[in-house]
């Protein structure tokens, strides 16, 4: 509205102005080159060389009744006094102020003729003689406008009309989300209706003021604005055409946990400037659209069979296909493993010590929590392992001895009596069978029902879904087309 009010009154004051206050110094100039058509083109002698000495030399009182006349017409210089011999002009008088007598000095110097111009006005610096002339140009202005606020209101009128109708229009909500379901777009649609019908308003009030010329210098100022802005927040410009972009093809729905650019988490809602996501920890975690339009994006939802793997070495003296089927036994009997895929077992690498074997599992992820179920998988394989006579071997390094540090080693164990030495594997059977009934007896008095579930943990969905139904201005919705 200020941007109005200002080109509508810079329009009147142009329009409204007086044309007798309008001469400056250019057009009085103008009016004395035309006196003398036989003159030449240079304004002033500039040295000697351009000094008439013929019969064409203008005559002094000519030059002095011209400066006079002038002097004459001008606000201010009418008191100034003009005297010329032989081309020289002598300015006596007085004027309100410096800025006159410069003035005056000026026109007279332009003079055709004029040999060089000595300046001798009397400045008064009084304060009627500066202040009136204020006063009477301020009072000319009021009438001015005085004269002009018809049209200004009528102006101004017609932009409030036209502004008017383009608000009621962009307020029809229903209408605009039948045009289209998405809301984020309809929101667009009715923020460009609006502000079209307020640049209509503009063009209608400054017509009808006659300012076309100010459109088009409004317009192209508005160019060279916009392109400065979109350089100066070309971040905002690129984050708000990819909320556009995501809001027409969603790569996700609310809900769906994801991982976006490493960052993981589950859905709650798509805004014209981030998406926001619920972490695994139950943190809030704000993307900027942008890096989402860009990122790679993992969805975990799309398709609900999800496989996990790990690895087991057994001993490499075991047979590997052997512990393979038992693996795969012990992993088939969990409720929560798919018939279909199957799981499956592959020979993975033979290390040092062992074979390793990876075992392949399919789960349904939307029913059965990912990390609870792998973590059941692995202990129930081991376990099957173990209890069929399978060794998971630590690593193993051989070491060999020259025959000196073995003769030394054997004459000091026959020295202290130690004569027999108790076989490792003997050792590490004692501590197997020791660990097994420690844990029998923990297992034992406490329930581990809830250790063994691999339902989905219900607090995180509870609070995803809390936050879904408290806030509305959400872009996802299960109308738009998916990626």
């Amino acid at each position: 509205m200020r941007q109005l009010l200002f080109a509508l009154a810079f329009t009147v004051q142009a329009l409204v102005v007086p044309t007798h206050a309008l001469i400056d110094e250019q057009a009085v100039s103008e009016l004395i080159l035309s006196d003398n058509n036989q003159a030449t083109t240079d304004n002033k002698p500039t040295d000697l060389d351009d000094i008439a000495i013929d019969n064409k030399a203008i005559a002094d009182s000519d030059i002095q009744n011209r400066i006079q006349a002038i002097f004459a017409e001008i606000d201010g210089l009418d008191k100034v006094v003009v005297t010329v011999n032989q081309g020289v002009v002598k300015l006596l008088g007085e004027t309100a102020n410096d800025k006159k007598a410069v003035q005056a000095f000026n026109l007279a110097n332009r003079l055709q003729g004029v040999v060089a111009v000595e300046d001798e006005i009397s400045r008064t610096l009084s304060v009627e003689d500066n202040v009136t002339p204020v006063v009477n140009e301020l009072m000319s202005k009021v009438k001015s406008w005085t004269k002009a606020l018809p049209l200004l209101l009528t102006a101004l009128l017609a932009f409030l009309v036209v502004a008017s109708v383009g608000k009621f229009l962009s307020n029809r909500t229903q209408f605009w989300q039948k045009v289209t379901p998405n809301p984020f777009v309809a929101e667009l649609l009715s923020g460009t209706v609006k502000f079209v019908f307020i640049v209509l308003g503009l063009i209608l009030g400054l017509s009808l003021m006659g300012a076309q010329g100010v459109i088009g210098t409004l317009l192209g100022g508005a160019g060279i604005l916009g392109i400065a802005v979109g350089f100066a927040v070309k971040d905002s410009i690129e984050n708000y055409i990819a909320s556009i972009m995501l809001s027409l093809r969603q790569p996700f729905r609310a809900t769906d946990r994801v991982i976006i650019n490493d960052k993981e988490g589950i859905v709650v809602r798509l805004t014209s400037r981030a998406t926001i996501l619920m972490t695994l920890d139950g943190n809030h975690l704000r993307i900027p659209n942008s890096e989402v339009f860009k990122g790679t994006i993992l969805n975990y939802t799309k398709n609900p069979e999800r496989r996990f793997r790990f690895e087991l070495g057994v001993d490499a003296n075991n047979d590997p296909l052997a512990a393979i089927k038992v693996g795969l036994d012990a992993i088939n009997s969990l409720d929560f493993v798919l018939d279909e895929p199957k799981a499956v077992a592959v020979i993975n690498e033979i290390g040092d010590s062992n074979i390793v074997l990876e075992f392949q599992v399919w789960v349904n992820q939307s029913q059965t929590d990912f990390a609870k179920a792998r973590s059941i998988a692995i202990r129930q394989t081991k376990h099957a392992l173990e209890n069929t006579g399978f060794s998971l071997p630590e690593p193993i390094y051989k070491l060999n001895f020259d025959q000196a540090l073995e003769d030394a080693i054997v004459n000091l164990a026959n020295k202290f009596g130690q004569n027999q030495v108790r076989p490792i594997a003997n050792a590490d059977d004692s501590e197997k069978q020791k660990a097994k009934q420690r844990a029998k007896q923990i297992l034992d008095n406490a329930s581990i029902d809830d250790m063994l579930s691999t339902d989905p943990d219900p607090k995180l969905r509870q609070k995803v879904q809390d936050e879904i139904t408290n806030k509305d201005n959400d872009l996802l919705n299960d109308t738009s087309p998916e990626e």
